[in-house]
This record gives C-alpha cells, structure tokens and sequence, in this order.
C-alpha cells in the first residue's frame, strides 16, 4: 500500500496563538530573569572590587563555549535529521489503517520545519549549557606555558598533561557524545521514515540508511582510535597499584602496547565502515565490529591481567622499583618536598633545671592559650554589646610589641547579625544600624592572668587588649606596663570578615540615614570609605530588591545620595569569586598591617593530572579535630602550590592578590588569561610578609604525603614498614569532626619556639608523626613562617632501630599518662562534677635539649548560660616525668625541679603563686593534701589548721551528702587559702620552703 499523503495539524485560532506567545515569554523570563539578575548584580561587585576583566572573561569565555559546543551537538543533529528526510522511501508500505507508525510519520513531515529545526536547538541549549561550565580547561589550553621538566617514560613536557592533554579528552568527549547522539537520531530517523523495517525475516535495511549509519559509526570507531593514541599518556595517572599512583609494570609493558595494538586495529575497522557503506556490504562492518571487540577484550583486558598475576605480583618489590622511583620522584617535585631537611634526633635527652631555666627561645614562648577553645571566652570578657561575636576558631600571629617579638592570640570583633536580639531584630536595625564590627583583640599567647580570679573560680584568663575606636593605640596588652601602647590600629572598624554573611546598606544623607552604631558613644557613624556598591539609583534599589526579595529596599526613605550596598563580605567568599581558579585555605586571619585591619588568606594552585605523581582526596587529607575553618572540597589533586597569598581590607573589602611563587607554571598560565589580577611579589610589603604564615591545608597535605615519601629507597617503599602516621588527636572526646570511630587527625600547631640547629626563636607550624600503626613518635615535622626562611621543612627523625624503653611515646600516650598520673586523677573530680565541663586544650610538642617536652593547658567551663572557659592547670610531660599544676612554672618545677620555672614565671605571666596547693573554692572534690606549715609563723601555722578543719569537714559533708554543709566547708576553705595566701606573702623565706607537689 502505498503511503498516505500527510496530515496536516489543527490550525490555531489567532488568540490561542497570541496566548501561546505570551506563556512562552513568561516562561522564558521566568528561567532567564534569575541568571540575567545575579549576572548584573555580580557585574556591579565585580566593578566594585575593581576586577571587571574577570567576570567579563568568564561570561565571553561562557558564552563562546555555549554557542561551540550547542553548534557542534546541534548542528551534528540537525545535518543526521537532515540526510535521514532527505533519503528516505518515496513510498513506505503500511500495516493497515490504525498503523501508529504512519501517523508519528504524518504527523513529522506535517510540521517538518518544527522538528528538523526544534529537537537540535533543544538538543543544542541542553549541550551547550552543559559544556559551558567547561571554561578553565579551555583557556588553560589556550594559555598553557611550559614546565621545563618532562615525563620519564614519553619525554613530554609536564605541561602537555597539565594544559594540553585535557582539553584534547574534553573535545574528543564532546565528538563522541555529538557522533552518539547523530548515530541515535538517524537510527530512529530512518525507522521512522521506512529506511528500516522490522517487518519480515530478518527485516530490511535500506542503501541510504545502511550508508548512514555505516558512515556515523565509523566516524565513532575512527574517534575510538584517537582516544586509544591518548590513552597512552593516562596510563601515567594509574592506579592500578593501590601502594602507589603512576605507570605500572604491567601498564609499561602490556596495557601500553595494547593501546597501540587497538589504535591500529581501530583505524582498521573505521575503514571497514567507511567501504562497508559504499560498498553497500554489511558483513566487512560487522566483522570489523567482532574483531574491535574481541581485541579489546584479549589484548586489553585479559593479556594485562595474566601478565600482573603471573609475573608481576610473584616478584613485585624488584618489577615495580622503576615505577615506584617515578612515583617518588614525581610526588615530590608536585607537591614541594623536594628540600625537606631532615635531622636526626635523639628524641630522650635529659634537660635539666639549670638548661631549662637558660632556656630564652622555647620555654618563655610556651602556648598556653588555645585559640580552638578561647572563642567564648573572647566573646564575653572582650565582646562587649551583644551583636559583636568571633569566630569559633581564632587565629594566632607574631607581633613586636615595644621591642619584644612574640605570638598573639588574635581575632577581629566582628558585626554578628545572628545575635541580633529584639527590636534589634528589624529591617532597619539589622541592615542599617548594626553594620560593623570594631576593634582588632589581641593576647599573648603564654600569658594567663589569674589576679582577676574570684572567690568562685580559680581560672586564669587571657590578658585580650582592643584596639577599637576608643582605643587605638591597643593599650593593655602589655601587662608589665598595661599603659603603654600595644597593636596600633588607625582604622578598626571591620565591614568584611567571616562572620558577616548578610548584606548591609551604608553611608546615605544625614538626616534619613538613620546612622550606623558604632560605638556607645557614637550612634551617628557613617561609612566613608571605598567598598560598596552605590544604591542611591532607582534601578539598582529595584536590582537589588528582586535580589534579595525584600521591598523596604525599593521603598524606604532610608536610602538616599550616597547611600551603598555592600554584599559578598566573606574574605574567602571574595577571593574566590575574583579568583575563581584558586583553592583557597580554609582559614582566613586578621592582621595589622600599616595600622589597617586586613584578611590573609593562601591560595592554592592545583592540578590532578601530573605524571607519576600520588593522587591525594584534598578534602580527606585536611580533616583535623579544628572546628570553625571551612572544609575545602574532597578534590583528587597530585600537585599543589601556595602560588597567591591574598588580602581582604576590613573596612573596603579591597582584594589584593599577591605572586609568591613566581615560578609556578600553573599561575603563569592564569596570569596569562586575567592579566593584572595578580600582583608581582615584589609589591608586598615588609610589614605584610611579616605576617604571612604557612598555610594549614598545604601543611596537611605534605604531612599526609611525608608519612611515606620521606623512605628513600624503591625496596623500603614497598615493605612500607618505615612509613609513619599523623597521630589521632587525643584531647577531643567528642566533636563535629570526629569520624565514625570518634577520631581524627591531630591538628597543625603554630608555635614560636627554637628548632635543634638554630639559635633563634622561629614562627613555624608543627605536627608530631608516629611510626605505622603505632603510637610511639617516629618524627617530628615543622615548617617555617619566618620571612627569612619561610616554607623550609624540617623533619627531626627518631631511630627506626629503637627497642623497648628507648622509643619516644606519642601524643597518644602522653595523654594516657597524664590523665592516670595520680595528681591528676585526684582532681579529676573537679572537672567531672555536674557543674563544670572539662576542656583539654591542644597538646603541644617541643624539642628540648634532645628530649621531647609536652604542653597541654586544661580549661573548666561552668555548666550554665553564657559561661567560657577558663585556664585550671597545665599539664607538662618531659621524658617519664609528669608535672601537673595551677601554672607552667609551677608543672615545669615539678619535672625539671627548682629553678626550671625562672624562664617560665617571668614578666609575661604576672601575679602567679610561686606555690602548687589548689585553690579548692571550684575543687569540691579535691583531695589534695594541705600546705606544709609555716615553721615558726603563726598566723601561717593557723592558715594550715584551717585548711586542714575545713578539708575535714569537706570530706564529711561530701560523704553524707549534705550539700549546704559542702557549701560552708568550702566557703571555709576559701577564707583559710586566701589566710595562708597573705601570710605566705608577709615572708618570704617561710613561703620558699613550703614544698611543691611531687615531680612525676
């Protein structure tokens, strides 16, 4: 039967095609009017920050990428449909009457215009929106440089695999997806049409369709033979071995000559193809096809596989020593270890009082502030009005102030909008009147002051100074002079920081601005200064009004000349955003630097595809116990550098991105696309470079690597028993980054302490390294922040032959030791009564006189609102020894014995007792025993009886559970203390031989 002539569609009424017209352009707007917004809305950021070229090469660099790659599917489609109308049957018999088939035909060459046109446009948006996002490989490839090292096995330069390689994967990616999508629409084409018939034995096939679809799939087979020619090179990021990433033997010398065999074999069968569809033979392709699997299967899969289980894995130490010296070679150089010093130490020195009482580098600079612990504790003694907040972590830097160089506990006092309360609450208060923060908070970080302890506590608290609008001169943080001036701050108030995740309206005509609080004294501030983007304009208010969906920006009065809009205020959030290729590290910190506040911030250029080198999970390897630092993404990368360090101005939000590793080939590529954005190094200042520090999520990561890629030797890296581990974090009893197990890694420690070699005092970061699966120190690994030196890593490596007591315990068992030591249990009742939480503060290990000493501060915080922690005890450990008291001169005393507490008790720690008894007004539980008496001083004989009536009466009460005779008997207690105190005091040689707590 002959096939029937179309059927046209119903025709459309003028008003139904109006209609239609309409809901397509609301629909329309609906999906593009959010884009088209926030494109506008960044275009103002971006001008704001002075970075225009950026966004503008993004959105050309996008939209290019959109038309190429929509063209390319598209258009492929558009000529497949094209060849199947134009080849298909003049007549297509038809099964009967109600034959579907017939009327999906009909109903096609009806309206031919709107399917041969309509499905490749959509088929061409939906690709092109998908390659789009595809920008930065595209233009790595357009501006790659070269490494100047080539790979060992084809000789090509790292920069073919970093720049080129990619980008080849990625088109050819897209050719297979446009020849897969070409291949299926003929297919169906010409099904539709009659080329292809189910009908009958067999069915039939028609000349043009079998030349069709011959011709597409050789195209597909030729595009597989390209793939294999590139495939070669991936062979140089296997990981077939799960011990190592790179070319393995059975790669080298099966799966490599394999490639080869089916990119031959390849190109053979798409020629088969190619004279298949002229020489309208089907079987030439069907055999090609046989023979492209059968090959792939035999030479590529099952020859690779016979070869690793019967040669390599018999005899794998010797097979894979040229494979895995690539991998170390490769590992190394890509993640910067290639300089690593290592040291060997000893790890059981003996200091003694007298050494560690000379000590002027490492013992006065002793941390005792945890900047993980102290937030709450900045928050209510520094935090002033109740919309002011911190971070949950905050950060430590170095300073020289009059004259002394030392690290500080430092934190900007940020505007936190969540703490906003009551009437604080509304549109104008929250984004008009509480629109900053105020003040850079500074403390030393060995310093405690405990004169301000009270009758309720005896805690210690950092001695934080503020330099705010009140004080600028950031007076107070000297406690040996508390007048004079501190960290100088010109300009304190704070519009960008990490706590500032809301958008705030500024500046404005006084009198309808209804002025912006900035201190008690000052409710009338307005904003002066360069950041913010102008909404003084009536489309930018409407702008902004869609954006943020909110019409008091559209209507308020509030809003007049002058008035700006600041948004994107998180540091990490605007580096990003400007420089969108980077990784950026995870903490961000505040420092002083030429009297402004400013956010450091590292950033990282990375690459996941450099030869031999081991693959890391990013985010994996920088997962510690830290709460309050951003969680970078968990990317596979193989090389990494600290290419860009970046500041965020606090009060404009200025972005300042700077080169500090000029050589990076990576970041010369990226300068070469957004040329300007990075400046050179040698514009950074000396007081900036004072303060940059080396960044923890590098640091995590070369640690990670240096637990294995500090072996030498092939032979040892495959037994792997030299590898080391990063100890678990043993202070953390429970936390939000604790895995299923209840561990994770033990954080990075800033310090400013000497290193064995040097003679000085260096800022660097340390990490201890225990020896595989054990929980004895194998190492100990620092790397320097020192402009001088900054970035040298330094390992002190342990003997691998120690045996039995000699060995080096761990974090781990430091922290088991101290919490069995008898003193330390004896008062552990006071850290578990119901009213008191226990906090231990980070375990700090420092080199000392060949030895080891250890650091750990013990914070209690009351169970109720509002409460912070507050410094109890430290707890020292030095070889076996054990000291446990109220102060670090008091617990180094108890180790070293006397005189080992002289470099601890100087200036930096004002008003501690030069004696160990608790002050047991907190210690309902204690039981420590009561001070020696006065030898011949009365009034000190009389303080000893009454503390020892009033431990007596204590430990009755507490035994019959009778908690107001609790209250009396400590209330007692704390009179007798405070008795023995002055008398103590009144003279000076009865006071010295009052003994000290046992050494452990």
């Amino acid at each position: 039967m002959a096939n029937r002539p179309p059927v046209s569609l119903p025709k459309l009424s003028r008003r139904s095609r109006i209609l239609l017209i309409l809901a397509a352009v609301i629909i329309l707007a609906l999906l593009l009017g959010a884009r088209l917004l926030d494109t506008y809305v960044n275009w103002l950021w971006f001008g704001e920050v002075g970075a225009r070229e950026v966004f503008t090469t993004q959105v050309l660099t996008r939209i290019v990428l959109f038309f190429a790659i929509g063209l390319l599917v598209g258009g492929t489609l558009a000529l497949t449909l094209w060849a199947a109308y134009r080849s298909r049957p003049v007549f297509v018999p038809v099964s009967g009457t109600d034959d579907p088939l017939s009327r999906y035909r009909s109903a096609v060459v009806g309206r031919i215009r709107l399917f041969g046109i309509g499905i490749p446009v959509i088929a061409g948006l939906i690709a092109g929106a998908t390659g789009e996002g595809d920008w930065q490989r595209v233009q790595l490839f357009l501006h790659g440089t070269s490494f100047g090292q080539t790979d060992p096995e084809f000789g090509n330069d790292i920069g073919f695999y970093a720049f080129s390689l990619p980008f080849y994967q990625w088109l050819l990616g897209w050719l297979f997806v446009a020849t897969t999508i070409s291949f299926i629409a003929a297919l169906i084409a010409h099904y539709l049409f009659g080329g292809i018939r189910l009908a009958g034995r067999g069915g039939q096939l028609a000349g043009p369709a079998r030349v069709q679809l011959a011709l597409t799939a050789g195209i597909f087979v030729l595009l597989k033979a390209v793939e294999y020619f590139f495939d070669r090179y991936n062979l140089l990021f296997s990981d077939r071995n799960p011990l190592f990433d790179g070319a393995t033997y059975t790669d080298l010398n099966a799966v490599l000559p394999a490639k080869l065999i089916l990119l031959c074999i390849s190109a053979i069968c798409a020629i088969a193809f190619f004279a298949g569809a002229f020489l309208r033979n089907i079987q030439l392709p069907a055999i090609a096809l046989v023979l492209l699997i059968l090959s792939g299967v035999l030479v590529g899969a099952a020859w690779p596989a016979i070869l690793e289980q019967f040669s390599v894995k018999p005899n794998a130490n010797q097979k894979e020593a040229l494979s895995i010296s690539r991998n170390m070679a490769a590992t190394k150089d890509a993640f910067g270890l290639n300089n690593v010093q290592y040291i060997d130490y000893t790890g059981t020195g003996q200091a003694t009082a007298a050494q560690v009482s000379a000590d002027t580098t490492t013992v006065p600079n002793i941390r005792l502030l945890d900047p993980n612990v102290l937030a709450p504790t900045f928050t209510q003694r520094v935090g002033r009005e109740n919309f002011y907040g911190f971070p949950a972590k905050l950060d430590i830097d170095r300073y020289d102030v009059n004259g002394k160089t030392q690290d500080y506990i430092v934190a900007a006092r940020e505007i936190n909008t969540a703490n906003l309360t009551g009437n604080q609450t509304n549109w104008i208060n929250r984004h008009m009147v509480y629109t900053h923060g105020n003040g850079f908070v500074a403390a030393p970080a060995n310093t405690i002051d405990r004169a301000v302890s009270g009758a309720n506590s005896d805690g210690g608290y950092p001695i934080a100074a503020t330099s705010d609008t009140q004080n600028p001169t950031g007076a107070g943080i000297d406690p040996s002079n508390p007048t004079a001036p501190g960290i100088q701050v010109q300009q304190p108030r704070i519009y960008y920081g990490e706590l500032t995740n809301d958008y705030a309206i500024v500046g404005g005509q006084e009198g309808k601005a209804p002025g912006e609080y900035d201190s008690a004294s000052n409710n009338d501030y307005r904003y002066d200064g360069t950041g913010g983007v102008p909404i003084d304009n009536w489309f930018n208010r409407l702008a902004f009004a869609a954006k943020y969906g909110e019409r008091n920006i559209l209507f308020s009065d509030a809003i007049s000349d002058g008035s700006k809009i600041m948004y994107n205020r998180e540091p990490r959030e605007r580096v990003e955003k400007i420089a969108p290729w980077l990784t950026v590290d995870g903490d961000p910190y505040p420092a002083v630097v030429g009297g402004r506040i400013v956010w450091i911030l590292d950033g990282y250029t990375t690459l996941n595809n450099y030869p031999y080198a081991q693959q890391t999970q990013l985010g994996e390897a920088t997962q510690d116990t830290l709460n309050g630092v951003a969680r970078l993404a968990n990317n596979n990368i193989n090389y990494i550098r600290n290419s860009v360090k970046a500041t965020v101005d606090a009060f404009s939000g200025t972005v300042t991105l700077y080169s500090v590793d000029d050589k990076d080939p990576v970041l010369k590529a990226w300068e070469s696309v957004f040329p300007g954005i990075v400046k050179s190094g040698s514009e950074i200042s000396a007081d900036l470079r004072a303060h940059f520090r080396y960044p923890e999520d590098l640091f995590k990561v070369q640690r990670e690597l240096l637990t294995k890629y500090h072996v030498g030797d092939p032979q040892e890296f495959y037994t792997t028993n030299t590898f080391w581990n990063v100890p678990q974090d043993p202070t953390q009893e429970g936390g939000t980054n604790l895995d299923a197990a209840g561990l994770a890694n033990q954080p990075g420690y800033y310090v400013l302490a000497e290193t064995p070699g040097e003679n000085t005092p260096t800022f660097q970061l340390t990490s201890s390294l225990t020896a595989l699966q054990r929980q004895y120190l194998a190492a100990w690994m620092s790397v320097s922040s020192d402009p001088s030196d900054y970035g040298r890593i330094r390992v002190l490596r342990l003997p691998t032959t120690a045996a039995g007591n000699s060995q080096v315990d761990g974090p781990v068992q430091v922290q088991n030791r101290f919490q069995s030591d008898s003193r330390f249990v004896q008062e552990r009742t006071l850290f578990s009564n119901p009213n008191v939480t226990p906090i231990f503060g980070n375990l700090i290990t420092l080199p000392l006189e060949g030895g080891f000493l250890y650091v750990e501060p013990v914070y209690i915080q009351q169970r109720n609102q509002n409460s912070y922690p507050q410094l109890a005890r430290v707890l020292v450990s030095y070889g076996a020894k054990v000291g446990f008291a109220a102060t670090l001169g008091d617990a180094l005393k108890q180790v070293f014995g006397d005189g080992a507490n002289q470099a601890a008790t100087s200036p930096t720690q004002p008003n501690q007792p030069t004696t160990t008894p608790s002050t047991p007004s907190s210690n309902p539980s204690s039981t420590a025993p009561p001070p020696a008496g006065g030898g011949g001083n009365t009034a000190l004989d009389k303080a000893v009886a009454d503390i020892q009536a009033a431990l007596t009466q204590l430990r009755t009460a507490q035994q019959n559970g009778d908690f107001t005779a609790q209250g009396q008997a400590l209330a007692a207690l704390d009179a007798a203390t405070k008795e023995y105190e002055a008398a103590q005091s009144s003279s000076a040689p009865t006071s010295s031989s009052a003994p000290a707590q046992p050494g452990g």
